[in-house]
């Protein structure tokens, strides 16, 4: 399908696999201290330096001894042993264990030199020194033995990892100060339009204020990208001519929304064919068909339509991905779930359809689904108000009370 035939719509998935297919990374590495790198991608593998835990340590508070000392051990023939010593954490116990005595040890202390299994104090009874013990325990209880948690060498995260609040934590158990990382991408967001104002302005007749720009910039932060606001630009292609310029110089990527449309006033597409190219215009989706994705000298464009909704499913369906891409971020599969949907849904075949729903368990702990409300593209209550995609395939048409539909419920960015 040429780009921009205006006589058929690109499917969705053909878009994400084009996209996809045509982006790399094109951030560089950077090192940063460890508390700084969360939300970052890491620029290599990390293997670590270490094993964890780096030496035999006991799990509980009590006595480490021979197994052998208590073979014959029972409640009927209890077993005393000769306390000689202690071991504490960070303060090891370093003599020799002989035969009929043990060591009082403490949670996360080393192992003594030919103990192999530790008795929680709970299940003993102590008395000058002496510690009986009626029970024989597995052998090996109570011990972490090194390395069963991570081996030095192991590959512990791999290339492409975005840092989360659990892994910062890992990689400080391994002592590492700093990680290579890749850079923030850089993001230049424009709004498009005569009628936009912006907040605090007064509206005159046929103005309205602009929200797609908060709306995008709300998303990118979760995203850990660097923001370059060109705030609001005017439907005159001189300016915008200018804006474009600017941004491909300053970032790696351009986000516009509205003026990708068919409308006389719509340069945006203009601009970008004058400036660099289009991968392709329009695609078989709703809300959302006027989405195009192109190619400027120094970066790629994204241009998202004009209502808000519209803007919102592009940019969380196709834009992101592509910059995850781009910020040198592993992509994740999508999460969908098969639901029970709780009101008749109208549809068209043709286009894959994002309708915004809310999506529970109910009494029988099923997971169902409803609608809400009216889904134009323009009524941007509809995603306030939900917490998933209801996704309706190409080909589907209108959905019946208890029909079964997939829905995507939304991640952290959408949060």
């Amino acid at each position: 399908m040429a780009c921009c035939d205006t006589n058929g719509l690109m499917p969705l998935e053909q878009a994400l696999t084009e996209m996809q297919a045509s982006l790399a990374n094109v951030c560089e590495a950077v090192t940063l201290p460890l508390p700084q790198a969360l939300g970052f991608a890491l620029a290599q593998d990390l293997k670590s330096p270490l094993n964890v835990p780096p030496f035999n340590n006991s799990a509980m508070d009590g006595y480490a001894l021979n197994h052998a000392d208590l073979i014959h051990c029972t409640p009927d023939n209890p077993i005393t042993l000769t306390m000689i010593g202690k071991s504490f954490a960070g303060a090891p116990y370093t003599g020799d264990l002989p035969s009929g005595c043990c060591i009082r040890i403490m949670t996360g202390a080393v192992m003594p030199h030919c103990a192999d299994t530790v008795v929680m104090q709970e299940r003993t009874q102590a008395r000058d020194g002496a510690i009986t013990f009626s029970q024989l325990p597995k052998l090996s209880d109570n011990v972490r033995l090194a390395a069963e948690d991570i081996k030095q060498g192991q590959t512990v995260l791999c290339q492409g990892h975005k840092l989360t609040t659990r892994d910062i934590p890992l990689l400080a158990s391994l002592g590492l100060a700093t990680v290579e990382v890749f850079r923030k991408l850089k993001v230049a967001v424009i709004s498009s339009g005569d009628e936009l104002k912006s907040l605090g302005e007064p509206l005159l007749a046929g103005d309205i204020y602009d929200s797609n720009r908060y709306s995008i910039i709300a998303l990118l932060s979760r995203l850990n990208v660097e923001v370059i606001d060109f705030g609001i630009i005017k439907d005159d292609k001189s300016l915008l001519r200018q804006a474009f310029e600017s941004a491909d110089l300053q970032a790696d990527v351009l986000i516009t929304s509205g003026g990708v449309s068919v409308g006389e006033a719509d340069f945006i597409k203009d601009v970008l064919q004058e400036m660099g190219s289009i991968v392709f215009w329009k695609l078989a989706i709703k809300p959302g068909k006027p989405f195009a994705f192109g190619k400027l000298p120094n970066s790629v464009f994204f241009g998202l339509p004009g209502n808000p909704v519209s803007a919102m499913v592009t940019l969380y369906q196709l834009a992101v991905p592509a910059m995850l891409t781009m910020g040198g971020l592993q992509l994740k599969p999508v999460i969908r779930f098969n639901a029970i949907v709780k009101n008749r849904l109208k549809k068209t075949a043709g286009r894959t359809d994002f309708q915004r729903g809310t999506y529970a368990v109910d009494a029988d702990g099923q997971l169902v689904v409803s609608s809400t409300g009216s889904q134009g593209s323009g009524i941007f209550s509809s995603m306030s108000q939900s917490n998933c995609f209801i996704v309706l395939e190409q080909d589907r048409s209108n959905v019946e009370v208890d029909e079964t539909v997939s829905i995507e419920p939304y991640n952290a960015l959408m949060d």
